[in-house]
């Protein structure tokens, strides 16, 4: 079972048991953590796509560490202007392990529009 799970903006494919290097969360180390915003869940047999996002499913994570990434060069210069300037930039994370993905209940809107215009209709 997998589920693609939207956290500060990047998706990431969740599995149980698996860890993930995520934008910088704001949670201490060791506390559970939970993402609502997904997209899809596959559970093997049944494919649940989102419109936007499941309802009803979420992902529980655990909060292993935060750390820093490696440096990125940044450069910046304007050409005939002997403007030159280097710097450098480290971007922070955050370390999870998947513990859990909920899957919603699937409910499809469109038995309930017909079942309403068969009651207007009587």
């Amino acid at each position: 079972m997998y589920a693609i799970v939207d956290i500060s903006g990047k998706q990431f494919r969740a599995e149980q048991g698996l860890e993930l290097k995520v934008p910088h969360q704001r949670e201490e180390e060791g506390k559970k953590v939970s993402f609502d915003r997904v997209l899809l869940v596959d559970d093997g047999t049944d494919v649940k796509v989102g419109q936007p996002t499941v309802s009803g499913s979420a992902v529980e994570a655990t909060v292993l560490e935060h750390g820093r990434d490696r440096k990125v060069p940044v450069f910046k210069k304007k050409r005939r202007k002997g403007y030159r300037v280097k710097n450098t930039h480290r971007q922070e994370f955050t370390l999870i392990r998947v513990e859990n993905i909920k899957s919603g209940a699937s409910k499809k809107s469109a038995p309930k529009k017909a079942e309403e215009a068969s009651e207007e209709g009587e």
